[in-house]
């Protein structure tokens, strides 16, 4: 596998998204860049259009509070991935300092991983 993205879904419990994102923006972006990680997007989710046939006519739902948050990371390799996880997820900061914020803000149990790669026509690369 050569150059690919991450996106990552979190499920951030009721209440917390303001503080997430402050952890996230102002200690996890800026550690993870750190170490090497390149962060291509941070997102949170304003709604979720879900589409499906009803009595053979295309409907829509939307959902809205979903407590989402995504993030984008690019990685040249697979033992790029893997160096990096080690180098952020195995220090001593994230163990004793950054991994017990996160434990309280988000419910680890739900993280969704994509590894994704760019299409030709894809502006990020």
């Amino acid at each position: 596998m050569n150059e690919f993205f991450e996106l990552r879904i979190y499920k951030v419990f009721p209440g917390k998204m303001k503080q997430w994102i402050e952890l996230m923006e102002n200690i996890i972006i800026p550690f993870q860049v750190s170490k090497g990680m390149v962060i291509h997007g941070s997102f949170k989710e304003n709604s979720f259009d879900r589409f499906f046939l009803r009595d053979n006519e295309r409907q829509m739902e939307k959902l809205n509070n979903r407590n989402l948050y995504i993030w984008i990371r690019r990685f040249e390799s697979l033992e790029h991935k893997e160096d990096l996880y080690k180098k952020v997820y195995e220090s001593e900061k994230w163990i004793k300092d950054i991994g017990p914020k996160v434990n309280k803000l988000i419910d680890r149990n739900t993280i969704v991983v994509h590894n994704i790669t760019s299409t030709s026509l894809s502006i990020m690369k």
